[in-house]
């Protein structure tokens, strides 16, 4: 633990050091900045001053010379007396034509043995600029001299101070200024050292921060920062942080939520950009578009060049440019219906305000098959409806006529009270269907014992069976116990037994054979020995009032639904059923039941 402490101080001076460093580099590179501006305007400076002492000597000359009239060939000589009125000692005074000649110096005897003056730096300048100053070693006296020359049109005066050393002391710059500026540096390097330890702490804390975000370190422990505004100011950095966690865990639980949501759909669902780039979608929209279009390796990008899909890529490109309106209210949707082999799709879409759209497809297949299967059994009840109620109403009619006898009266009382019983059994077959088909958490489930049920059927059709002549033989090795509906397993043999009587002719055998099972199921065969039956018609055997033979159904009394009403019970039972003709003549039908409900 101390290790980790000192590895963490030692981590603190460091970067402290550093940030320092780096400052403080800046500091002296500005400090050095500002001083060599400063040297350079003193320099400045005092050349200005040196030229304007030797400018003003210069203006002085040269009035004197037109105050005096003097002949610049022969009485420039009167210039010595001049010296008097000059404050400055040391100075040397030059007269030059303008073509360089020297028509006067007060250091030389005899000028007219100098050399020519016209290209010496100074003239030259003012021959330019109009002045010019240089410092040089003279040629003529070998004195040094800072040399100032003017140009007055008909000739150059030129001005020279002995280069000295109270002439250098003059022109070099102070150098108290140096020393403030050393002052500021050590003042502001004591303050930024002040400064820096503060600031140096928040800084490593924040960056200790920033590079566990980095590595993706969860940090849950509280960072204290030192007081001040960098500490208010990293606080507020962490609290904007918890905020943005908090506001992302929200968003990424939201998210998930819809994933899950999207996937558990039975729907395909896409999302697009304006650019008709996916989103997301789930694993249904591939499906979907892969069966429409009948390629196995279609992407969902790809739909928009599916024919089937062309209704749809109209509607989605006319909203897409960006000078259509979309009204936020009310969005734009398209809907379609799109057939392939057997199959019913429904597309629908959405385009959003900011023109991504999503992209629903159903397989409606289902739906479809159920509207058609109800529209016909809607017709099918009401012809079987319409049969039974048709002749109760001739009957009522022939015993609303006074003229008939009371036999038959009677005759006809009778028949219509059969035909009631047949409605009445027609109308309960039909609510036990729809019951079984929309409301299958309605039937409790209790234990029952297979066994003991069978046999109560039988013996509940035992003047049926006698009157036929029926022969029934019940194979159940050992007693079965099911957890279910006992009522509906008795509808499912009374059924079974019914329709073998009433369609198998007589002197028939039935049997009931458990002839296997297994960790999830019983299975049975219920046969019998009758009349057998067209193959064609076993793949319709179990729908609502299809009869293999209308005409001997109806008068046999059957209501159509005894079959129907089978299948939907073992089914709520976890089972199936099939049928078949036995080998042995007759009619099978095998069928399993389960053992845990």
């Amino acid at each position: 633990m101390r290790i980790i402490r000192l590895g963490n101080q030692m981590l603190k001076l460091k970067y402290r050091q550093k940030l320092f460093v780096y400052l403080s580099g800046i500091f002296l590179l500005f400090t050095m900045l500002v001083l060599f501006l400063q040297y350079n305007r003193e320099k400045a400076f005092k050349r200005e001053q040196m030229e304007m002492n030797l400018d003003n000597i210069a203006e002085l000359t040269y009035n004197y010379i037109e105050k005096k009239n003097l002949d610049p060939k022969t009485s420039l000589s009167q210039l010595d007396s001049l010296y008097y009125y000059i404050p400055t000692d040391n100075i040397r005074i030059t007269i030059i034509n303008m073509f360089g000649k020297v028509l006067y110096d007060s250091e030389v005897s005899d000028p007219t043995k100098m050399e020519n003056h016209l290209y010496r730096p100074e003239i030259r300048l003012a021959q330019t600029s109009g002045n010019g100053s240089h410092i040089r070693e003279s040629s003529t006296t070998g004195y040094e001299y800072y040399y100032y020359a003017k140009n007055y049109s008909d000739l150059f005066v030129r001005v020279a101070a002995h280069y000295d050393v109270e002439v250098k002391n003059f022109l070099n710059i102070e150098k108290t200024f140096l020393f403030y500026l050393l002052v500021l540096f050590l003042v502001t390097w004591g303050i930024l050292s002040l400064v820096l330890r503060n600031i140096s702490g928040v800084l490593l804390k924040l960056k200790d921060f920033a590079t566990r975000l980095s590595n993706g370190e969860k940090i849950e422990d509280k960072i204290v920062f030192p007081e001040g505004e960098f500490g208010e100011i990293s606080n507020q950095i962490i609290e904007i942080y918890d905020k943005l966690t908090a506001a992302k865990s929200s968003v990424e639980i939201e998210k998930n939520k819809m994933f899950s949501h999207l996937i558990a759909l039975n729907e395909g669902i896409a999302f697009f950009t304006p650019q008709k780039k996916k989103i997301l979608r789930n694993n249904h929209f591939i499906q979907f578009i892969n069966s429409i279009s009948k390629e196995s390796n279609i992407s969902e990008e790809q739909i928009f060049k599916v024919k089937e899909f062309r209704k749809l890529n109209a509607f989605v490109d006319s909203y897409l440019d960006e000078d259509k309106e979309i009204d936020k209210k009310d969005l734009p949707h398209f809907e379609d219906v799109v057939y392939r082999d057997k199959k019913t799709f429904n597309l629908h879409a959405i385009v959003f305000s900011d023109r991504s759209f999503e992209v629903v497809i159903r397989d409606i297949t289902k739906i479809e098959k159920q509207k058609i299967i109800k529209e016909q059994i809607t017709s099918n009840i009401a012809h079987e409806l319409k049969t039974p109620i048709t002749i109760i109403l001739g009957y009522l009619e022939l015993l609303n006529n006074n003229d008939i006898s009371k036999e038959d009266a009677k005759k006809y009382i009778g028949n219509a009270y059969a035909q009631s019983e047949r409605l009445s059994d027609l109308i309960e077959d039909i609510s036990l269907l729809q019951k079984m088909s929309e409301a299958r958490e309605r039937f409790s489930f209790e234990t029952v014992n297979l066994n003991d049920l069978i046999y109560e059927v039988k013996d509940s059709l035992a003047l049926s069976l006698q009157a036929k002549n029926c022969d029934v033989k019940i194979r159940l090795s050992k007693p079965i116990i099911l957890n279910a509906n006992r009522s509906l397993l008795f509808s499912v043999f009374y059924n079974l037994f019914d329709n073998a009587i009433k369609y198998g002719g007589e002197n028939i055998e039935i049997s009931v054979n458990n002839y296997l099972e297994d960790s999830n199921y019983y299975y049975f065969s219920f046969s019998n020995t009758g009349a057998t039956i067209e193959k064609k018609h076993f793949l319709r055997i179990f729908e609502r009032f299809y009869r293999v033979d209308n005409d001997r159904s109806r008068e046999k009394g059957g209501t159509g639904l005894g079959l129907a009403i089978v299948k939907n019970a073992i089914q709520l039972h976890g089972g199936e059923i099939t049928a078949g003709n036995h080998q042995n003549g007759g009619v099978e039908f095998l069928f399993t039941l389960s053992k845990s409900l």
